[in-house]
């Protein structure tokens, strides 16, 4: 009869070799003379000492997107002023839906300008620019002057 017939073995799994939990172990299978593997498995949470919380801190602080800038609050300030002192056909100032119907724009768009929330769009200054009379883009301290004609060769 062969080995295979008399021998019946139910449940049994490959046997694994040890591992070694605790430095000290580890230096008795060191003395021992056993193979050991001391790659990492895993990542590690460490980072050259920092703590986890603040490398992710810096990473947090280096890489965050910045928000878009907004209009200059005074350039809502020189357009509203502007828009005021515009006079239409009838003699009223002009509406806000007026000069976005002008510069071909919704009306919310020039709510948002005057109001110092809009992202800048330099296209849509300009015709504004050329609508009102009066500077929007460049030095802070030029924002709200009249507009001078093409200059003389």
């Amino acid at each position: 009869m062969s080995d295979w017939d008399s021998v019946t073995v139910i449940g049994s799994k490959a046997r694994r070799p040890a591992v070694a939990k605790s430095e000290g172990a580890l230096n008795a299978a060191r003395r021992a003379g056993v193979a050991i593997d001391s790659t990492s498995k895993g990542a590690s949470n460490k980072s050259n000492g920092v703590p986890d919380h603040q490398r992710i801190a810096a990473l947090d602080r280096d890489d965050e997107a910045k928000p878009p800038a907004h209009v200059n609050p005074s350039v809502g300030v020189a357009m509203a002023k502007a828009r005021m002192e515009a006079k239409t056909a009838e003699g009223k100032s002009m509406t806000q839906k007026e000069l976005a119907t002008k510069v071909n724009e919704r009306p919310g768009v020039i709510q948002e300008y005057e109001s110092g929330k809009a992202v800048p769009n330099p296209a849509l200054l300009a015709k504004l620019e050329r609508v009102l009379g009066v500077k929007l883009r460049g030095d802070p301290k030029l924002i709200g002057t009249p507009l001078g004609g093409p200059k003389k060769k």
